[in-house]
């Protein structure tokens, strides 16, 4: 059997970037995914002609102009600009938050007056925390409040978070939303990088280019039978999830997953908007994506008669699921710094994508 210079886990972007980059190296590259297809969570699937985001919606931003170049290199982007929008109630409110959000929500026009408004509703909170002598908020509804009032927190914020994390904003700590950015100009643009977009094509297109000339294996589980798959590479990429990788030695990480309703519709455009958050904690999802509105624009939209769209439903992690965002807390970050003491101490077996780390928001 060939030996190699990598043995890479998972065929995810992170995975077949690092394989593009050794190939170029002039070093040779097994990629190994326990899935049936490329691509980790970035995988389309192609339905009616669009290319549905199996796994969430996901859009390329970056500042790093290199970065950008690289990818686009592989396959041309597109111009889609995140522009996401909320449903509180059947009421529409743009994100993130800007003056068009607070022109919605109060009918102010000016960023002096929406600042005042802002001011007036956090006064009202820091004035009852310091009667009752608290210093720093102490979980993260008192944290929001402090920072953009009540109607922004009870509106956009209060609901979707709960739904997210499956707990009540009190219970949930304060680290958690470290700032909100308060946008004093009407612009609905969600990121403030440089660069972002779409492959045209979707992004099966980049992953495929990535992987060409490196050996792939699918349906190929890394740990049902770790050792001789090791023996094949000199070295080890591994993209999954740290506490797996050491046979959770210290215990698990807690996870949360999503769960995802796809929808077929006879329809030329179901919502208007890529992306739309639904806020109230009565509505149990957390958003509906309409993955049509990532690749045609304008009226282009309307040429293809049907749509579809994906409702998305956050809960805990349990096993079979996918791991898709780690608890943030205490707890969580500490277990995760002592498997993360482990990887650095390894020779043999680099870590790398987003299953290997607990981001902090």
């Amino acid at each position: 059997m060939s030996h190699y210079d990598y043995l890479i886990v998972g065929a995810g972007l992170f995975g077949a970037a690092f394989a593009f980059k050794a190939r170029q190296r002039g070093q040779r590259c097994l990629v190994i995914e326990r899935r049936s297809h490329i691509g980790g969570n970035l995988y389309c699937e192609k339905v009616d002609g669009i290319n549905v985001h199996k796994y969430g919606a996901h859009i390329f931003h970056t500042s790093n102009r290199e970065v950008w170049d690289f990818v686009n290199s592989f396959v041309e982007f597109n111009r889609y600009t995140n522009s996401p929008v909320a449903n509180y109630e059947g009421h529409i409110y743009n994100l993130p938050f800007n003056m068009n959000t607070f022109c919605q929500m109060w009918g102010v026009v000016t960023p002096a007056e929406a600042q005042r408004k802002i001011e007036e509703q956090r006064r009202e909170v820091l004035d009852r925390m310091a009667a009752e002598g608290v210093a720093e908020p102490r979980n993260l509804e008192e944290q929001a409040l402090s920072l953009v009032g009540r109607d922004i927190y009870e509106r956009l914020i209060k609901g979707y978070t709960e739904k997210q994390w499956g707990r009540k904003c009190t219970e949930l700590p304060a680290f958690i939303i470290k700032r909100l950015p308060l946008r004093m100009v009407y612009d609905n643009n969600y990121f403030n990088d440089r660069y972002q977009g779409i492959p045209v094509g979707g992004y099966n297109v980049l992953i495929e280019a990535m992987l060409e000339g490196a050996d792939v294996r699918l349906e190929c589980d890394f740990f049902s039978d770790r050792e001789r798959f090791a023996s094949l590479a000199d070295r080890v990429v591994y993209t999954g999830p740290i506490d797996r990788f050491y046979d959770y030695r210290y215990g698990r990480l807690e996870y949360r997953t999503v769960r995802f309703e796809h929808e077929r519709l006879d329809m030329c455009n179901y919502q208007g908007n890529a992306v739309v958050n639904y806020t109230s904690r009565s509505v149990p999802y957390t958003r509906i994506i309409e993955h049509k509105h990532f690749e045609s624009f304008g009226d282009d939209v309307m040429k293809n008669g049907r749509t579809v769209i994906s409702r998305e439903y956050s809960s805990e992690w349990g096993e079979g699921s996918e791991p898709y965002y780690p608890i943030n807390d205490a707890r969580n970050t500490e277990l995760y710094m002592k498997y993360k003491r482990l990887a650095d101490a390894e020779r043999n077996v680099l870590f790398g994508g987003a299953s290997c780390r607990v981001p902090l928001l």
